[in-house]
């Protein structure tokens, strides 16, 4: 069997299971504060029927709460659609800008798990690139998840994508912990990030010093 093929196949369902997971708790999370909020409800229909008076105002901020969820739930869902369709095809022309945003806000719940939070600076106008969306999301998603672990006592990661003629840059920065990460960690996700490098004909390279990944992407990966 292909070792490589098996590693990133590997990696690929890793990384759908994880993301799966984190949507799943997100939506759970949601419908746990339509749920409470739904017995406050109920509890005022319970008062209502003694003829207790309620407030009109609590009933409105009770449903502005739940109409905040609402919105929450679909903006959870809506991410979750992306992500679903971005197998669709193997190639296809995204926007760099709105991937990088997905990919963040994917990637926040286990930020915040780790205490951890990521500033995002893309260029002002869309930047169009033909590649492969999933490998690519698959890959920026093990570039944060080491980027998470080489953070400083400030525990804040910057991303910032450059937009070049024929290429594109992604910057990983605030990393001053990359030189402390163990030998074995950086060379169980580069084995699984070769495969996918490869795919997507990028290049990464590492700056301990200043502590930053950096990956270059071609803007046609057909070219």
């Amino acid at each position: 069997m292909n070792t490589e093929l098996d590693i990133m196949s590997e990696s690929s369902l890793q990384f759908f299971g994880n993301v799966t997971a984190s949507i799943s708790h997100e939506i759970n999370n949601v419908l746990a504060i339509i749920n409470e909020n739904a017995g406050l409800l109920e509890d005022f229909i319970l008062m209502e029927d003694k003829g207790i008076p309620i407030d009109s105002a609590r009933l409105k901020i009770l449903a502005g709460k739940i109409s905040t969820q609402i919105r929450r739930a679909d903006n959870v869902v809506k991410n979750m659609n992306k992500f679903a369709h971005s197998v669709d095809k193997s190639v296809k022309r995204v926007d760099l800008n709105d991937l990088l945003k997905l990919m963040v806000t994917i990637t926040n719940r286990s930020a915040s798990m780790r205490g951890v939070s990521i500033e995002l600076n893309t260029p002002e106008n869309p930047v169009f690139i033909t590649t492969n969306e999933f490998f690519l999301e698959n890959y920026l998603w093990l570039c944060l998840d080491l980027a998470m672990d080489a953070v400083d006592e400030n525990k804040s990661i910057a991303v910032n994508a450059e937009d070049g003629k024929t290429y594109v840059i992604i910057r990983f920065s605030r990393l001053k912990g990359l030189k402390d990460i163990s030998e074995t960690r950086v060379s169980r996700v580069t084995q699984r990030q070769d495969g996918l490098l490869r795919a997507l004909k990028g290049r990464l390279t590492t700056d301990t010093e200043r502590g930053e990944i950096i990956l270059i992407l071609p803007k046609d990966i057909n070219r």
